[in-house]
C-alpha cells in the first residue's frame, strides 16, 4: 500500500541551524514516538528501530535510515527508509524530503511503501497511524 502525505513544522533557530539539526539522525530519530538509533553505519545512516501502535497490534520494525540527498543551498534533505516488519512478512519503505524556508520551519513530504499485518488493517487505518506519527514528529521538531 503506498501512502504519501504532507506536513509542515516549525522550529525557532535560523534556517541553517534547522538544517544540520535535520542532518542529525542521533537526534532525530528519538522525535519518532516508539523510534531509537540501534547504531551508527556511517556518517549519514543509521540502523533504527520504530515501534508503532495499530489498534490492538503492536508491530515493530527494523532497518536503515540514511541521508539520500543534500542540498545545504536549497535547504533540502532527502531521507530513505527500508525497514522490515520483526517476525512477520511485511515493510515499510519511505522517501521522506524536508525542504525548510527562511523563516524558521519547512514541510516534510513522506512518500511510503507499507505491506503485510499493518497493510492489512486498511488503508483508512494505516494512513491514520502514519499520519498521526509524523505530524507528532512534527511538533517534535520545535523543540530541538
Amino acid at each position: 500500500m503506498a501512502v504519501q502525505l504532507d506536513h509542515s513544522f516549525s522550529m525557532s533557530k535560523p534556517v541553517g541551524e534547522s538544517y544540520a539539526t535535520i542532518l542529525d539522525l542521533d537526534r532525530i530519530v528519538p522525535c519518532v514516538q516508539g523510534g531509537r538509533v540501534i547504531e551508527r553505519t556511517g556518517p549519514d545512516a543509521v540502523n533504527a528501530e520504530i515501534k508503532v501502535k495499530m489498534g490492538a497490534m503492536a508491530l515493530t520494525y527494523t532497518g536503515t535510515l540514511a541521508v539520500t540527498e543534500q542540498d545545504p543551498d536549497a535547504h533540502r534533505v532527502v531521507m530513505t527508509v527500508k525497514a522490515r516488519e520483526a517476525g512477520g512478512q511485511g515493510h515499510a519503505n519511505a522517501t521522506i524530503t524536508f525542504d525548510l524556508n527562511d523563516d524558521g520551519g519547512g514541510t516534510i513530504h513522506t512518500n511510503a511503501q507499507i505491506t503485510g499485518k499493518a497493510a492489512s488493517m486498511g488503508e483508512g487505518v494505516m494512513v491514520s497511524v502514519l499520519d498521526a506519527l509524523v505530524a507528532d514528529f512534527a511538533s517534535k521538531l520545535a523543540a530541538l
